[in-house]
């Protein structure tokens, strides 16, 4: 098995996969733009996005000296849109690099940009809305777009980050205030704005930096070309900050994410396309202007191809099949899909030709031709040509078609040779292994496709194929067509199976509990919050495949449901429940989980990274508990906590976004299930924000001051959804560990988190505990070290002065350390020190070194009278001077004119002066 798993490895790495950005020549290519249902249908807004776009390649090409620019890029357009549309192949909605939608109610019509990695790694989309490309008043606020799109897709491609802080705005260099940003050259003023009119900064006294409310408005006219991620919108800016120009103080997110590391040094070392850009020769002449396809992707078209050979009799694996394809056809493929079935083994024949899912009728159609018996061998290629006949019967084409095809062995024919049939096609593949001998190749032909791969596991208990074919739908960005799988669960019992299904207030419509037993029908009791039952008279049972079906009628009552099943015979049997929904209302989007990994094969040598990403469309659901399970086709099974913490695998905290390691891998298949609860289900504003352009409050023209409009205010008010569960199925993915390889050590993760402060003498740091295999376990030790100088500590961690460490137990991983002591040497006001940590297995392995953390002292009160007032610009003080300058001349005159009226007698008047 090991050596069949090393040919698929070594296959799938060869061809890559055929999704996503490319970079083709000096051409980026396959650029996915998508525009949400929700947008009405507006020609003007291609139009925008194609001018966008090929002003942005323009900008590209020469902020990075021309070599790139933007060459093919697919704009998909709504189904509901009417015009003449190219069919799109293998691109959808959930695979868009940028959407076109209503706004993320966290930022109105800001855009912005999905990064949830680390420094250096791509984005998940770009966000803009329709106003912004159609409303020309965003354009003196953030400038043109085509620069913002630039800066946008330095977030999406290259993982840098923005080089302004909102919550920041300002910082201490030495005892002089100055505005975050990159580079230090880009000057203006501060200035306070209420009520349109603006007056002076004041600075607090025990912190040295202006209050809230103050604002750096920078000069319109600059000398300076850097840089696009803090202020695009500036006609001087044509370039990014290079590492003789960055500004290593400002405490900003480029600083605190890539290690104090210069944007244009992350590209061109750290990110997806350094090794390309390092290597491609910038072209002599202006490139061509991108090429635009626009595409659309009408009804669902889809075609399940099930094995139908003599080994799927084994192990009731015909009836697992019955059992998740019948869930699949009644109540999960969208409403007008047209689906078709072919069955394979020696030979291949339509079960059932494109048949319109519209009704209950025609899908309860489709149900009963799904295979009862099976015989023969497995000629894979037989019944992939056989489907791929099907899907040509509506246009002629496979392509943007999509086939689900599932197997439980391995093929008798060569399916190799209908790969390259199967990637010509132009459909999406995706594909069940069922079972642990089913054919390895199926993972690489989703790869090919642009399909998913899944495995699962032959029993009932395990309840997997269900999930499987629960998670083939497709979206096109209209989350409320969706079902949403809340519960999949199962017990074996000689008695009860009891439990509590929560449905929030975001899901209800089409609810159903589906109960697949084992042998013989059990007892039903199912409650309703308000005390409804629904029982045996309820429900629709299909003895043939041993199934139970409740729908629950209308829009379900939102709380806690109860339901008890009775194992009536004396011999245990499992039972499983399956509970789907939809959206409650059209205009309220459901609560909605997708979990991944990080790659899709692995040889062992690092770790894998599970995420599961928790929201209701936008907004990110924080605090809730996730569990992913992952279990192999050899058996071997592990649990995880996933952690939205901000450390280890988390590179944000509080992003609704829940990260952890997997290191305890062993060579096999692996499914990967993540069961997502909460106890309050508030929906609400994430403490922090993607990354994206920054909306500029005014401009200093000619020495004066010139505001933009006021940005609307956002305000979001926490839902409160209810307590709400989910269970999500991701991708499955694949371990080849080499033979005689033992299993790896890992060292300790590396510290993202690493913070500092000093609080008069006393130097406070704080990070949360990695543990001893990455985030699994506690580590050994700490190795702290701190300097005077940044550069030490990035280039030289080894060299920077040792702090002792020798009382410093590390806890177990996740929980937050805490040390503080007293620096060896006395810290000067304004002295900046600087930190950074690693630390230490068992083993004597060591982790990455830590990111670096910086601390400032500052004594209240400290900073010299002269600059407490920064907001008076130099007009401002030549104003002053000559008003002093008339009083001392008017108390002059005055004086004169005394003394000459003593002369003449005035002597009261004198006596008074004087």
């Amino acid at each position: 098995m090991a050596k069949v798993f090393t040919v698929v490895f070594l296959l799938l790495n060869a061809l890559g996969l055929a999704v996503g950005i490319k970079l083709d020549g000096n051409g980026y290519t396959d650029i996915l733009i998508a525009i949400n249902p929700a947008v009405p249908e507006n020609k003007e807004l291609i139009t925008q996005i194609k001018e966008m776009i090929t002003s942005g390649s323009e900008y590209l090409f020469q902020a990075l000296n021309n070599i790139v620019f933007f060459k093919e890029v697919n704009i998909l357009v709504p189904p509901t849109w009417y015009g003449t549309y190219e069919k799109a192949i293998r691109e959808t909605y959930e695979k868009a690099n940028v959407i076109i939608d209503q706004p993320n109610p966290e930022f109105g019509d800001e855009p912005y940009t999905k990064q949830m990695k680390g420094c250096g790694e791509e984005g998940e989309h770009i966000h803009f809305t329709p106003d912004f490309l159609l409303e020309d008043h965003f354009l003196n606020t953030y400038g043109p777009r085509g620069k913002v799109f630039v800066h946008e897709w330095a977030h999406l491609r290259w993982g840098v980050f923005d080089e302004y802080n909102k919550r920041k705005p300002f910082y201490l260099s030495g005892k002089q205030i100055e505005a975050t940003r990159c580079i230090r050259d880009i000057s203006g003023k501060r200035f306070k704005v209420t009520n349109g009119k603006h007056v002076p900064c004041v600075d607090d006294v025990e912190t040295g930096l202006p209050t809230e409310g103050c604002l750096f408005f920078p000069d319109r006219e600059q000398e300076t070309s850097a840089s696009i991620m803090y202020m695009q919108s500036l006609d001087s800016v044509k370039a990014f900050c290079s590492v003789e120009e960055h500004n290593t103080e400002a405490p900003n997110m480029q600083n605190e994410k890539c290690d104090y590391k210069a944007t244009h040094t992350v590209i061109f070392q750290e990110s997806v396309d350094s090794d390309a850009l390092n290597t491609l020769t910038p072209l002599q002449s202006s490139p061509p202007a991108p090429i635009f396809k626009l595409i659309q992707r009408q009804h669902r078209i889809v075609c399940l191809i099930l094995d139908v050979s003599g080994s799927m009799q084994e192990n009731e694996r015909l009836l697992r099949l019955q059992q998740a394809a019948t869930l699949f056809l009644s109540e999960i493929v969208e409403k007008g899909a047209h689906v078709g079935i072919v069955q394979f083994s020696t030979k291949a024949d339509i079960v059932s030709p494109l048949t319109e899912a519209d009704d209950k009728a025609s899908r309860d159609s489709l149900i009963r031709k799904l295979p009862k018996t099976a015989s023969g061998k497995t000629n894979m290629c037989t019944g992939l040509q056989l489907g791929f006949e099907v899907l040509r019967k509506d246009d002629g084409s496979t392509n943007g078609d999509e086939v689900i095809f599932l197997t439980d062995g391995e093929a008798t024919d060569k399916v190799e040779d209908c790969l390259q049939l199967a990637v010509n096609s132009g459909a999406i593949i995706n594909t069940i292994a069922l079972g642990p001998t089913a054919s390895n190749v199926l993972k690489t032909m989703a790869n090919l496709t642009d399909g998913k791969f899944i495995l699962a596991n032959q029993t009932l208990l395990s309840n997997q194929l269900v999930e499987a074919f629960s998670f083939f739908s497709m979206s096109d960005g209209d989350l409320t067509k969706q079902t949403i799988q809340l519960v999949s669960t199962g017990k074996t019992t000689a008695d009860w199976f009891n439990g509590t299904v929560p449905i929030d207030r975001t899901v209800g419509n089409s609810t159903t509990f589906t109960i697949i037993y084992e042998r013989s029908t059990p007892t039903v009791y199912i409650e309703s919050p308000s005390g409804q039952v629904y029982n045996q008279a309820h429900i629709t049972e299909n003895t043939a495949t041993k199934m139970i079906t409740l729908n629950i009628p209308g829009t379900t009552e939102p709380g806690d449901w109860k339901y008890s099943f009775l194992n009536k015979p004396t011999n245990a049997q499992s039972i499983t429940l399956t509970v789907m929904s939809r959206a409650a209302h059209e205009d309220v989007p459901p609560i909605t989980v997708n979990a991944k990994t990080n790659q899709p094969t692995s040889d062992g040598s690092k770790p894998m990274v599970v995420h599961a990403d928790v929201r209701q469309k936008y907004l990110p659901v924080l605090g809730a508990k996730v569990m992913a399970t992952l279990e192999s086709d050899t058996g071997h099974s592990e649990h995880l906590y996933l952690l939205d913490n901000g450390a280890g695998a988390d590179s944000f905290k509080d992003d609704g976004v829940y990260f952890r390691y997997f290191t305890k891998f062993k060579t096999g298949r692996y499914n990967l299930k993540v069961h997502v609860t909460s106890k309050d289900g508030d929906i609400s504003l994430s403490p922090r924000r993607y990354s994206g352009a920054l909306y500029v409050p005014g401009y200093i023209v000619n020495g004066e001051l010139e505001l933009n409009p006021p940005k609307p205010p956002i305000k979001v008010q926490p839902a409160d959804v209810g307590n709400f569960t989910r269970t999500a199925t991701g991708e499955s993915f694949v371990v080849i560990i080499p033979p005689d390889v033992p299993q790896p050590n890992f060292p300790p993760n590396r510290v993202t988190d690493l913070s500092a402060e000093i609080q008069e003498d006393t130097v406070l740091l704080n990070w949360t505990a990695p543990g001893e295999d990455y985030d699994q376990g506690t580590a050994k030790s700490y190795e702290i070290k701190w300097s005077e100088s940044l550069e030490t500590l990035q280039k030289n961690f080894s060299s920077a002065n040792p702090l002792n460490t020798s009382a410093l137990q590390p806890q177990e991983a996740g929980l937050v350390e805490q040390h503080s002591f007293l620096p060896d040497i006395p810290v000067q006001n304004g002295t900046t020190l600087f930190f950074a940590l690693r630390s230490e297995d068992k083993g004597a392995i060591k982790s990455e070194v830590s990111n670096i953390a910086g601390a400032k002292k500052f004594v209240p009160g400290s900073r010299p009278a002269e600059i407490l007032n920064p907001g008076l610009n130099l007009s401002t003080i030549v104003i002053s001077i000559c008003v002093v300058a008339v009083v001392v001349s008017l108390i002059v005159a005055v004086i004169r004119w005394a003394i000459k009226l003593k002369k003449t007698g005035g002597f009261l008047l004198e006596t008074e002066l004087v």
